[in-house]
């Protein structure tokens, strides 16, 4: 008996592969960005250290996933809706870092976003017809889930 398909796995198995790479690469720039938020505002060297390190990966996966656009959709254009983006994005784009309180809750939405790419990419490894990306995929699917873990030990 083939296993169930959640809401999450129906909407990205709706999409192109080209619009989900769109959706991925959207989501790697969200966590760069609020990683170098989180840079900026935390005022323990230790974690400015764990948020540059983080920052600079998600850079790293987000020119990965451009040059994969790139290379195996090169005429494709996506403007991603808001729904879109909710799907690997958890709370506003920016970040309210005013006080303790709300760098907690800042810190779990980021840790839910990565989960939540997490999921994108296992998704993709999971449907993918180019059995040259599945091994990207899994990588990015394991980091995501590795940076989630590493939150939530801070």
């Amino acid at each position: 008996m083939p296993a169930m398909t959640t809401d999450f796995e129906s909407k990205v198995r709706e999409m192109s592969e080209a619009k989900a790479f769109a959706l991925a690469s959207y989501g790697e720039s969200v966590a760069a960005y609020r990683y170098r938020t989180l840079v900026e505002k935390t005022p323990s060297p230790q974690t400015r250290a764990v948020f540059v390190e983080m920052a600079e990966e998600e850079q790293d996966h987000h020119q990965r996933v451009e040059e994969l656009i790139r290379r195996h959709y090169p005429d494709t254009d996506f403007v991603l809706t808001p729904e879109d983006k909710e799907l690997i994005i958890a709370g506003p784009r920016m970040l309210d870092l005013s006080d303790p309180e709300s760098y907690a809750q800042a810190l779990d939405m980021i840790c839910e976003s990565e989960r939540l790419t997490g999921r994108l990419y296992a998704t993709l490894h999971s449907i993918t017809t180019e059995a040259s990306l599945r091994p990207f995929f899994k990588e990015m699917a394991d980091e995501c889930i590795e940076h989630a873990e590493r939150l939530e030990a801070l």
